[in-house]
C-alpha cells in the first residue's frame, strides 16, 4: 500500500527560527519551501535521507495548523506515507471502515496529491497519504 515513509511533519511557530535549528545543529538542508494556500501554511521541506522533515507555520489563524499550535504548541504534527495510488489506499480505507478527513485528494506541497486520514482511526497519529507529483 504504501512505499516509505514521505515526510514527518513538524508545527513550528517561526519557520525561519526553525528552519535555522535544522540546518545548523542537525545538518539538515532545505530542499523546497513553499506556502500551500489551500492548507493555510508556509512549508519547508528538509532532506533526510529519502525522506523529509516537513516544518509547517500556518499563514491563516484558522488553519488546521494554527489550531494545532494553539491546542498543542508546537511539535509533531503527522506522518506521511508515500504511494503511487492514491485513490487505490483511500478506496482500500474507505473499505476498511477508517475515518478520512479527505474523501478526495488535494493539491499539496510541490503539486503532490494528499489526503488525511484522522487521529481517531490511526492510534492518535495524523496520516497523510502523498502521492507524489512526476518528477518529484
Amino acid at each position: 500500500m504504501f512505499g516509505e515513509i514521505d515526510h514527518i511533519g513538524v508545527a513550528v511557530e517561526n519557520l525561519d527560527d526553525s528552519i535555522a535549528i535544522y540546518r545548523d545543529h542537525l545538518g539538515m538542508r532545505v530542499q523546497h519551501r513553499e506556502t500551500v494556500d489551500e492548507f493555510g501554511v508556509e512549508a519547508a521541506l528538509l532532506e533526510i535521507g529519502a525522506a523529509h522533515v516537513e516544518l509547517l507555520t500556518p499563514t491563516k489563524p484558522d488553519s488546521g495548523v494554527a489550531k494545532f499550535l494553539e491546542r498543542k504548541g508546537p511539535g509533531m504534527h503527522h506522518v506521511a506515507y508515500r504511494t503511487d495510488d492514491i485513490e487505490g489506499v483511500l478506496d482500500r480505507m474507505r473499505e476498511e471502515g477508517l475515518r478520512l478527513i479527505d474523501e478526495e485528494p488535494r493539491t499539496g506541497i510541490q503539486d503532490s496529491r494528499v489526503a488525511f486520514v484522522h487521529p481517531k482511526s490511526t492510534g492518535g497519529v495524523l496520516t497523510e497519504i502523498v502521492q507524489p507529483a512526476e518528477g518529484h
